[in-house]
């Protein structure tokens, strides 16, 4: 892998041709540097930061430690609202998706037009009080169909929630989208599924992407490795599981049915394989993968996860760190745009 110095910072320059271009700036860099997309040896352009210097790397692991974006730099679908399509304008579709014997309450966004659209299953964490709505939004201002759920047990879905029924739950919901109704009625493009998730929602849209071969693409934001803390947690002092249900977990409890503390704590110690995400992620290969980190919270996680997805494989891994918080809470805008311009390698 080839290193180059900069002073100053970008974001992704390898797009699909679909995607715009734009001379642009981010803040805190000298206004007189300026980038535009471009592609240099078929290989993918991207940054690490390190102290006040900042290393342009060029190799087929996407890096970056973005600063926040200046308005300039956005994707049109994260500022700005499409043109309306009076025949087929974007809607919002509320309905109950089935898995294993109970009903997920699900909300579809629709994009506008005929289609058919790619179409994106979003995951929400544990347990669920970021939703990353305003991503969803943003896609579908893309031309993507987003589809959201609650797992079972969770905010008033049927069923109990246990962390094996989340993965079941993701994989329902991709089947529920490659079914001939739900395609037909929704108009999605079956051959452009992509699966993402927050936190668990990670977990679970690797899982879903590693069990469906037909996936098309995976995003990880910040996501949960449920085994890999699984294993930690079967040689943890009493001390440190009292306090991981009474700091961690006891606040998580309310929107949550059929499970307790003393069962969530029992199967987080007993994780399978299945939830491991590094091997799960693994499997998800050789499907493109875009891993978003919080230097805040889980990026040291995505890097090492970014480079042993690499390692085993991986062609097409892309990886930004944000120095934001495990919510993105000051990055949102950020966020979506490294999502919609990722996604656009879908779109034709």
């Amino acid at each position: 892998m080839k290193v180059y110095e900069t002073d100053h910072v970008l974001a992704f320059l390898d797009q699909a041709p679909s995607a715009p271009g734009y001379p642009c700036h981010l803040e805190g860099a000298p206004r007189s540097r300026r980038w535009t997309r471009t592609r240099k040896h078929n290989s993918r352009t991207i940054l690490l930061q390190r102290g006040l210097g900042m290393r342009l790397l060029f190799g087929s692991l996407a890096l970056a430690l973005a600063a926040p974006l200046s308005a300039q730099v956005y994707a049109p679908a994260v500022v700005a609202d499409p043109p309306v399509d009076a025949q087929v304008p974007a809607e919002m579709a509320a309905f109950q998706l089935p898995s294993h014997g109970a009903m997920l309450n699900a909300v579809f966004y629709l994009a506008a037009g005929k289609g058919p659209h790619p179409t994106m299953l979003l995951l929400h964490g544990f347990p669920g009080n970021e939703q990353n709505l305003d991503l969803a939004q943003a896609a579908r201002r893309a031309g993507w169909n987003v589809l959201t759920l609650h797992y079972r047990g969770s905010w008033g879905s049927g069923g109990a929630f246990t962390f094996a029924h989340c993965a079941e739950d993701a994989d329902a919901a991709v089947a529920f989208l490659r079914s001939p109704e739900a395609v037909a009625k929704y108009r999605i493009d079956p051959n452009r599924i992509v699966v993402g998730g927050h936190s668990m929602g990670g977990m679970m849209a690797a899982r879903a992407t590693a069990d469906d071969k037909q996936v098309a693409g995976l995003i990880l934001i910040d996501a949960w490795d449920i085994a890999a803390d699984g294993r930690k947690l079967k040689g943890a002092p009493p001390a440190a599981v009292a306090a991981l249900k009474t700091q961690d977990l006891a606040n998580d409890l309310p929107p949550l049915s059929g499970t307790s503390l003393d069962q969530m704590v029992a199967e987080l110690a007993e994780a399978s394989p299945s939830l491991d995400l590094a091997l799960t992620t693994k499997a998800a290969l050789p499907r493109p993968i875009l891993i978003l980190g919080a230097e805040r919270a889980n990026g040291a996680g995505m890097r090492d996860l970014a480079s042993a997805t690499q390692k085993a494989g991986g062609k097409d891994v892309s990886l930004i760190v944000m120095p934001t918080d495990h919510s993105f809470s000051d990055h949102r805008l950020a966020l979506e745009d490294a999502v919609v311009r990722w996604l656009a390698r879908f779109q034709h």
